[in-house]
């Protein structure tokens, strides 16, 4: 870039970089937008497939979910990185909706392309859709139903529906179950943090072996084979240091002259520890968790007194032990009281899946709990793992919000319906813009339709006539092609699910609209959006970024 000043070319940018301006830079932006919707497209929906993705060490990821898929494809381009984030927002902040909130912000980029053609300006593009973005927002508020957090059975149907499609719907029936229970069982005042629900994966077995701990596995063994396997109504102790003589903090040194005097050394330090396990068993302590190490003789004296002791425990687990038991964490063992410690049915080392763990479980009240995850490999392990992330994410913003919609594409027809009729009070161009956005939703039912295999114009029509009629909770039922009422047929979705992901959705498409200048430090990596550099050509077939790399080959001429 040279500005002529006088005879002089003033140089302003380096020679590396790269420029894109006006219309060119518009397009490129709303392409590589649109090559990430159109990545996830086809896996949104009950019938939706699945992805396989190869990183370049050979490691594979199977999965559906959205914001996996565009983590794991190694994305390059920054437009396109735009819509990666829209992903990331929903996976937060309600941990379901990912491909829907990329696919909507993918639509409303090619509905912007087409009027940005017919020369309506971007801003009044943007001031359009957010507009239209608003008044969504307040329609589906009203629309919403109310649900209790003790409506286990509602409960259940919404962590179904967020399981449908993915590798956990064979078994969905027995995971929302555990679900509900988990997310129940850790709500407190209201809010929920799913931290308090950790997820153990085991392979072997089938997904329905899955099971729900009401209570802690720590993957530890006890310290010293002559302490108890388990013990029933644990007491629980949780020591925040170790079993042992602590070490002088500065270089001493000690001079004996006497066997005798190395002996009172020893026998002092035997006291120490058996002062420190005396102190727990005076409390009543069957059970102790220990943050640090345990000496040697602090074991024999443990075992001697039938405690079953753990050493070095991770300090999440620590916390969870903590919430789950009611335990108080003690830093000096020696003042430790019977109120510090917490309770448990029953502590036990079990064997899962081939490795030793230490299971606390049967307690009242528990507000940590674990759910196990069993399935035949570890990929299918893995799958399972993200719907249930998934259906966590929608029990607890659920229980928190206590709002829900139909789902199947219903609010998406009604809403598309509903802003063409606002679109006619908007003055101006941005009229056009709204009626834009309402096109643009009705890409869901769209592509429902069209990965379950039914003809997504007729489908659309059905769907449109029914909301026309009034029933604002008629969708389209995947597996036969019908429109049914979602609420009655129990498929159900959070508000926030909704809200969310048309608002970044909306935020994410706008800014991009807005940009009209791309100046990149160097080469913008052939304007990949996945996969190696590589320009007007992909990698081989079959390998690694195989999927990424070719969708980077259409991308490599908008450069």
């Amino acid at each position: 870039m040279a500005q002529q000043m006088g005879n002089q070319p003033l140089i302003v940018l380096s020679e590396d970089s790269q420029r894109t301006s006006g219309e060119d830079a518009q397009s490129m932006n709303i392409t590589a937008g649109k090559a990430v919707s159109e990545a996830v497209r086809t896996t949104l929906g009950p019938k939706g497939m699945d992805k396989m993705l190869v990183d370049s060490t050979g490691e594979v990821v199977v999965t559906n979910d959205g914001v996996t898929i565009l983590k794991e494809m190694d994305i390059e381009h920054p437009a396109a990185n735009m819509i990666v984030e829209v992903a990331e927002t929903q996976e937060t902040e309600v941990g379901d909706g990912t491909t829907s909130a990329v696919v909507v912000s993918g639509e409303l980029l090619s509905e912007a392309e087409d009027l940005l053609e017919q020369d309506i300006h971007a801003t009044t593009l943007a001031q359009g859709y957010r507009q239209a973005a608003e008044q969504a927002r307040t329609f589906l508020e009203e629309k919403a139903v109310d649900i209790s957090p003790d409506d286990t059975e509602e409960l259940e149907k919404l962590a179904a529906t967020s399981m449908t499609g993915k590798g956990a719907e064979n078994a969905k029936d027995v995971l929302s179950g555990l679900v509900v229970r988990a997310v129940q069982s850790v709500a407190d005042d209201g809010s929920v943090d799913t931290d308090n629900i950790k997820v153990e994966k085991v392979t072997g077995g089938a997904i329905e072996n899955s099971e729900l701990i009401e209570g802690v596995i720590v993957d530890k063994e006890r310290v010293n084979e002559n302490m108890p396997f388990g013990v029933e109504d644990a007491n629980i102790a949780l020591v925040d240091d170790g079993l042992e003589v602590k070490e002088t903090e500065i270089d001493t040194e000690v001079n004996v002259t006497d066997p005798d005097q190395l002996q009172q050394f020893l026998d002092q330090e035997e006291e120490q520890l058996k002062e420190m396990v005396d102190a727990l068993a005076a409390a009543g302590t069957n059970v102790v968790f220990v943050d640090g190490g345990i000496d040697d003789m602090a074991q024999h004296y443990l075992a001697e007194e039938g405690i079953l002791a753990v050493r070095r425990v991770k300090s999440d687990d620590f916390t969870r032990l903590s919430r789950a038991t009611g335990a108080t964490p003690v830093s000096n063992v020696t003042d430790i009281e019977a109120d510090d410690l917490g309770e448990a049915g029953s502590v036990a080392q079990k064997d899962i899946g081939g490795d030793e763990r230490i299971f606390v479980e049967d307690v009242e009240e528990a507000k940590s709990v674990t759910l196990i995850l069993r399935g035949g490999t570890a990929h299918v392990v893995d799958e399972v793992e993200r719907a249930i992330d998934d259906s966590l994410g929608v029990v607890r913003v659920t229980l928190e919000d206590g709002k829900v919609l139909p789902g199947g594409g219903a609010p998406e027809t009604e809403l598309a319906m509903q802003l063409r009729q606002f679109a006619d009070s908007v003055g101006g161009r941005e009229q056009l813009a709204v009626e834009a956005f309402a096109d643009a939703l009705e890409v869901i039912p769209r592509t429902l339709a069209e990965n379950a295999g039914h003809d997504p114009i007729d489908s659309l029509v059905d769907l449109r006539s029914q909301h026309d009629a009034g029933n604002s909770a008629a969708g389209l039922d995947a597996y036969t092609g019908e429109v049914i009422d979602m609420d009655a047929e129990g498929v159900v979705e959070p508000l926030r699910v909704k809200t969310q992901a048309i608002e970044s959705a909306t935020e994410a498409a706008t800014m991009i609209l807005r940009i009209d200048d791309v100046i990149a430090a160097g080469d913008l990596a052939g304007g990949q959006v996945g996969g190696d550099e590589g320009g007007d050509e992909g990698p081989p077939a079959g390998g690694p970024g195989g999927m990424g790399g070719g969708m980077g080959g259409g991308m490599g001429g908008m450069m």
